[in-house]
């Protein structure tokens, strides 16, 4: 009995090894072969330095807004049809290509800090650990429960497709700890009917949300102890005077300055509403958080697109996401170019990644 166990044992620490190295191996792929010949900038700033950001943070970004859009590419893919037609290799597989062409790109801004590239290995990791384990259920058991349901979806189907899509347009603001993972494992046990399909749905997606909110209690908590990054950045902005700049929802005046006026804006994605309304009434932006390059990302029915660091198809839906870099003094042009453009093969704005 003792050998028995022991036996086991040995298979078992053997097989968590195996899957250790093989989650670290995206990592090591990138500290290897992604490595950048790093340039110093020679863009003085205007801002002072305890307004400035990393200008490699707007590349390093990214990464955090892929598993965002992964969630929703998933919301759209459960919409209509069932969990195991989302590619989960493919979006593991998006997140790690786009940070290793990201990687190069950063050499023209200063290189990425560990600090920074740390956090992203380890969202990388945790992201990459998350979805083979949902793909392994899936595309098995949960393969199986939706055969033996046939065609007509369940109630918690439907559900889980609401919850998942109000998830992910919740992440578009705020980070995914302050999710109510609880309340919507209580749904999903409330509403189950006593079908297989549900009672299955009701178990598996309950043992995943209780998991979840255990672990988000466990980021909040480190959270609080280092504090939040900040919510909001500064900038200077022309074409526009003080009195009209403030008009704008969120927006504080700082001040003038020669080449423009300083003003300090919320992040994320009230920032990207916002400049592309700013651009529109006739602003120029001069300096974003101490840079001169930015990062945003465009959707268009092109497999490429012209200056795009990176392009792939998103799930779903049917088209292309670009990452474009961008000077910051042409990015109100270049907004205001993609709002008049017509055509299927058009840019349309989907997120400005800041610092």
């Amino acid at each position: 009995m003792i050998r028995w166990i022991f036996k086991w044992t040995k298979r078992l620490v053997l097989l968590l090894v195996l899957l250790v190295i093989g989650l670290l191996l995206p990592v090591g792929y990138n500290e290897l072969s992604c490595i950048p010949k790093t340039k110093d900038s020679t863009y003085t700033a205007i801002l002072p330095p305890e307004h400035h950001r990393s200008e490699a943070r707007t590349l390093m970004t990214y990464p955090e807004w892929h598993i965002v859009h992964a969630y929703d590419d998933y919301a759209q893919v459960i919409s209509t049809g069932d969990p195991h037609e989302f590619g989960y290799l493919s979006a593991i597989g998006g997140f790690w290509s786009s940070l290793c062409e990201l990687s190069f790109a950063s050499a023209d801004h200063g290189g990425i800090d560990w600090e920074t590239k740390r956090m992203v290995y380890v969202i990388g990791v945790s992201f990459t650990a998350e979805l083979l384990a949902k793909a392994a259920y899936e595309e098995t058991l949960g393969r199986l429960a939706t055969l033996a349901r046939g065609e007509q979806r369940a109630p918690l189907d439907e559900l889980s497709a609401e919850q998942a899509r109000a998830y992910a347009a919740f992440l578009q603001q705020v980070p995914w700890f302050k999710w109510d993972f609880d309340r919507d494992r209580a749904a999903l046990l409330d509403q189950a009917t006593d079908t297989l399909r549900d009672v299955e749905r009701a178990a598996a997606l309950g043992s995943e949300y209780k998991v979840k909110a255990a672990y988000a209690r466990v980021i909040a908590d480190a959270v609080a102890e280092v504090g939040p990054d900040e919510l909001s950045l500064r900038m200077v902005v022309s074409g526009l005077d003080a009195e009209a700049l403030q008009a704008f929802d969120g927006v504080t005046v700082i001040g003038a300055r020669s080449q423009g006026v300083e003003i300090e804006t919320p992040r994320y994605r009230v920032l990207t509403n916002l400049l592309m309304e700013m651009a529109g009434q006739g602003a120029e932006f001069v300096e974003i958080a101490g840079n001169d390059d930015i990062m945003f990302t465009a959707l268009s029915q092109s497999k490429t697109a012209e200056d795009a660091l990176h392009s792939f198809p998103r799930q779903g839906y049917g088209d292309n996401r670009h990452l474009v870099m961008v000077k910051i003094a042409d990015l109100a042009e270049r907004l205001r170019q993609m709002q008049a453009a017509t055509g299927p093969d058009r840019l349309r704005l989907e997120h400005i990644h800041d610092y």
